[in-house]
């Protein structure tokens, strides 16, 4: 029978984008993501429209709560601790400067928080920091934090993926499987980061390489999806005009890896599942995707290798 400690003074704190949990909430998310800015009314019903074909709201939340469930069962089961996992939003509730009271209010001194994007860009990761370092400097004695910077590069990350590549490989029929053409797939960023010195496309570039080694792919392709709708560049290329590109070379199988993200929510439900599938039927191209890790246990066993590795007294 396994011991369990009751380790209180430290916790978990999973940081996620945040999404609208009704059609009803599009038009103040998107206000909310937009820093206050009014979203032309064409594009708030564009938005609202793909929420409606993957159920009428994003499915973040309770993903990434299942996420933190299953991290705490881990710990529980694994390691003998009780630690408690919080989840806080950057653009939606519960938001991340809301759930860190509960934190303090918890007893938790040690705080490991943990952004649930494997890799890093001043944009994301760095919004992640700022925000919970100015919801930190509302409370009074606030715990000692340690940050995940990155992650996309671990070894259990990329097990964990490239366990969801050759399983992905495998839908396709046996004499085609060295022809499929597979893509890797993050969020697009605006380009500018690249002259801003941000590492991103080079760590999105080192994880996808390294699932490709485990796979033992001999050629794959990295590509971005979900740009924003704004005049400025973005990071390219994007993954429908390389399916295009892929279909003109005669390519009729394709696999996407959507590796920067973790979870099911509306850039992989409508993005991939639904837009990029019907442009690629259009060619003639079959797209299947691999399935999102969600709460599987290469995730939680990732997340768990990256809290046992900090200095916390676990």
């Amino acid at each position: 029978m396994t011991h369990t400690n009751s380790s209180t003074n430290i916790g978990i704190f999973l940081l996620a984008y945040g999404g609208p949990l009704s059609l009803d909430d599009v038009e103040p998310y998107l206000l909310d993501v937009r820093g206050g800015r009014p979203t032309p009314p064409e594009l708030v019903e564009e938005v609202r429209h793909r929420y409606a074909l993957i159920g009428g709201r994003s499915p973040l939340l309770e993903n990434t709560r299942a996420q933190a469930r299953a991290l705490e069962n881990f710990l529980r089961e694994h390691w003998g601790v009780d630690v408690p996992v919080f989840v806080g939003m950057r653009h939606w509730p519960p938001y991340i400067r809301d759930v860190v009271p509960e934190i303090v209010a918890r007893g938790v001194r040690h705080l490991i928080a943990i952004p649930m994007a494997p890799h890093y860009s001043r944009l994301s990761i760095g919004a992640y920091r700022k925000a919970l370092d100015e919801a930190l400097a509302q409370v009074d004695d606030p715990p000692e934090v340690y940050f995940v910077e990155r992650w996309g590069s671990h070894p259990r990350f990329v097990q964990a993926v490239a366990e969801k590549v050759r399983e992905g490989l495998a839908r396709f029929p046996a004499g085609a499987r060295d022809q499929v053409a597979v893509i890797f797939t993050a969020h697009s960023l605006p380009q500018r980061i690249v002259e801003m010195g941000d590492p991103y496309p080079e760590e999105l570039a080192e994880s996808a390489r390294l699932v490709a080694e485990a796979v033992g792919l001999a050629t794959w392709h990295l590509a971005y999806q979900s740009a924003g709708a704004s005049s400025v560049s973005w990071l390219g290329p994007d993954v429908g005009d390389l399916v295009e590109d892929l279909a003109r070379a005669g390519t009729r199988h394709v696999l996407v890896v959507p590796i920067g993200f973790v979870c099911d929510h509306v850039e992989i439900l409508y993005d991939i599942d639904i837009e990029l599938r019907q442009r690629a039927e259009a060619l003639g191209v079959r797209v299947e995707r691999t399935e999102s890790l969600n709460d599987s246990p290469g995730l939680v066993a990732t997340l768990a290798a990256l809290v046992g590795e900090l200095e916390v007294g676990l």
